[in-house]
């Protein structure tokens, strides 16, 4: 794969505030990016600089090879981006809502009405298409929003916190879209302060905060960090008597410390799956009754608590 988002030493202030801090990152062609961070960690000016919306202050990107200060215009005919806030005309429908956003990208003519009929399919509009948008809910919006951005067919899309205040249905929708639009080989940087979207679309993720990005890698390689132990869960029959196991469960290579709690064993360990079958074997000699067996890997909520002293949330 090639980089299709160089992005080297990017600072935007604003006044006396720094709202982007000398950021680098590469973006490969095919990938879903994650900006992950909390809101004002600099992710919506991070986008807005790479979609020539604001010029840096300093630094320099690269979209498909084209500067973002020097070719502008280039760098646009590849992008699509999805902002944050909605950005649909309201007593308009749907339908009419990507005829005028269409032809404002320049399409025309059976091009555009064909784009418009594949756009509503694709966001799952083609029923409501007709109804004006003010009747809309929010998960609608946003799918619509997300429709307007691909109109042109883009190579990179930007997507800024698209889930952001609508119902769990909605964004379940919206993040199989991401995945889906991915598939058909549009590239992706996402934006989001939700741990599990960054987990399970990306396949790398920066985490930016204080406009610094602190880390950049795929979840594996973030974990690795930190140094995170996994956790093998345990789960006996409520007869098992608990405590003489914790001796024999420690002596195993490679589990680091037990736990034992009510009618369940927790083992820290560095990696689970190398040591799982020999504590399956463990219990099996000692005809021990095991009602469930669970495996916790950390996540990035841990990650972003090593890095920044703070949980993602605060």
């Amino acid at each position: 794969m090639s980089a299709i988002v160089l992005v080297q030493e990017l600072v935007k202030t604003y006044g006396n505030v720094l709202a982007v801090d000398g950021i680098s990152f590469a973006i490969e062609e095919g990938e879903i990016f994650s900006l992950l961070g909390p809101n004002g960690a600099g992710k919506t000016t991070t986008i807005s600089i790479l979609s020539t919306l604001f010029p840096p202050t300093r630094g320099e990107a690269w979209i498909g090879g084209f500067s973002i200060t020097r070719e502008p215009m280039q760098v646009r005919r590849m992008i699509g981006v999805i902002p944050q806030e909605i950005a649909l005309y309201e007593d308009l429908n749907a339908r009419e809502n990507l005829l005028f956003w269409g032809q404002m990208v320049g399409l025309e003519g059976k091009v555009l009405k064909q784009r418009v009929d594949e756009i509503l399919e694709r966001v799952g509009l083609v029923e409501k298409a007709r109804q004006p948008v003010k009747t809309y809910s929010g998960g609608m919006k946003r799918r619509l929003n997300i429709g307007v951005g691909l109109l042109h067919a883009p190579r990179l899309l930007f997507m800024d916190e698209p889930t952001v205040g609508i119902d769990p249905q909605s964004r379940r929708a919206i993040l199989d879209m991401v995945k889906d639009l991915n598939r058909s080989g549009v590239t992706i940087l996402y934006t989001t302060h939700y741990m599990e979207e960054a987990q399970e679309l990306s396949h790398r993720i920066g985490i930016i905060d204080h406009g610094k990005m602190i880390a950049i890698g795929t979840l594996s390689e973030l974990i690795r960090q930190i140094g995170e132990q996994e956790k093998i869960i345990l789960s006996f029959s409520e007869d098992q008597h608990l405590a003489p196991l914790v001796d024999d469960l420690n002596a195993l290579a490679g589990v680091n410390h037990v736990i034992a709690e009510n009618h369940s064993v927790t083992l820290i360990v560095d990696k689970a799956e190398e040591i799982l079958p020999e504590v399956m074997q463990w219990g099996h000699q000692r005809g021990l009754k095991i009602r469930s067996l669970q495996i916790e890997e950390p996540d990035l909520e841990a990650v972003f608590l090593h890095l920044t002293g703070r949980a993602l949330r605060d």
